[in-house]
């Protein structure tokens, strides 16, 4: 049951439903099974469902909260959990006391690192392996040498050993060669710090590849109902829906053009219904002219003209009892239909992380199923 009232004065808000986000997170138990512990990745204010909301939740059967950085950290901890926080990025220099002295486990890719945090006193790292995806992390074949120079740094506890899966979900040779690099280093670095944690899957390696799950998993998408790789999509829930209401309902002639650019031409004459939200909102700007469309009394809208920062014009033709105030879907489901974060991604040429996190400040969030 919905435990909110949306007021009738709200332009646009977002519905956050915790029972679908408690599924998710028992399907990724399923999953891996109950040997690992699982790092709930709610960065980016857990990719725009509420951070401290999403962290009560999870806390059911989670260990770990990771986040980007400090000051997500002091917000996840605000939620009064007890879990543990990881810092998946660097810290600055101006940073890492702070870390240490909060207790919070800190991802590192060298020992120059490691023993940058450990001066201002005792840390927990994560040691992080660059085995493909480029970015932060050793090089695979300097990680022996750097995680023994490490293990040797005072006040220095090895909490646990990661990589990251670039391509789990659409380069499956790459992602195995990966995971068997990963597996070689494994065997010797076990020996050097027995106690250490192993972890390497992200949401797509967790669907795909559950095996490698070792003691961590580090499921960010799917917790949010979402998948990269589409045959699990079914077995997912969507926890967060999407709205708006119509400002207003206008007929505009055949030959009328809309929005900047007059990209849209009606060939004959149509209904249109403004709805209140725009590329600052986080509806992205790249929809525009690709076949978006949004949900107006269970049926189909596209939306037609260029995105525009406060607003966007649908063909609401298909609606003909359409009235100022009806309530727009632009992510989730309406009567038989349904939008995802992956069809509008696909629609404007982007990913779901980029849709859910684009959400924007504007858009009120309103939690149930809590």
């Amino acid at each position: 049951m919905e435990n909110f009232v949306i007021p009738e004065g709200l332009r646009t808000w977002a519905e956050i439903d915790h029972s679908a986000l408690r599924s998710n997170l028992a399907l990724i138990r399923k999953k891996i099974g109950l040997a690992a512990k699982i790092l709930a990745v709610v960065k980016a204010n857990a990719y725009g469902h509420g951070a401290v909301q999403t962290a009560c939740t999870l806390a059911e059967d989670t260990s770990i909260f990771g986040v980007a950085n400090l000051d997500e950290a002091r917000e996840v901890e605000s939620a009064g959990t007890g879990r543990d926080i990881m810092l998946l990025s660097p810290c600055l220099p101006g940073e890492r006391a702070e870390a240490v002295g909060a207790g919070h486990i800190v991802t590192v890719s060298s020992a120059a690192e490691a023993e940058a945090y450990a001066r201002f006193g005792k840390v927990r790292v994560n040691f992080k392996i660059d085995t493909g995806m480029g970015r932060i992390g050793c090089l695979e074949t300097q990680a022996l040498l750097e995680f023994q120079r490490v293990l040797q740094i005072p006040n220095t506890l090895v909490h646990s050993i990661s990589s990251h899966l670039p391509s789990a979900d659409e380069d499956v040779a790459f992602t195995s060669s990966q995971l068997e690099r990963f597996a070689n280093l494994e065997s010797q670095l076990r020996l050097l710090a027995p106690q250490a944690s192993f972890h390497v899957l992200n949401s797509a390696g967790i669907l795909t590849q559950p095996i490698h799950a070792r003691e961590i998993v580090r499921p960010g998408l799917a917790l949010y109902g979402c998948s990269s790789v589409s045959e699990f999509s079914p077995a997912l829930f969507p926890v967060l829906s999407w709205r708006a209401r119509v400002v207003q309902v206008r007929n505009l002639p055949a030959g009328a053009t809309v929005s900047y650019g007059r990209t849209f031409k009606a060939a004959t004459p149509i209904r249109t219904a403004i709805v209140p939200v725009g590329y600052a909102d986080g509806f992205p700007r790249h929809a525009s002219g690709n076949e978006a469309r949004v949900l107006i009394r269970g049926k189909s809208c596209p939306v037609i003209g260029r995105v525009t920062m406060d607003q966007i014009v649908v063909n609401a033709s298909a609606v003909p009892e359409i009235c100022d105030g009806d309530i727009t879907t632009l992510l989730g489901s309406d009567g038989d239909e349904t939008i995802t974060a992956n069809e509008l991604a696909e629609k404007s040429g982007t990913i779901a992380w980029d849709i859910l996190t684009g959400i924007g400040r504007r858009v009120a969030r309103f939690h149930h199923g809590t």
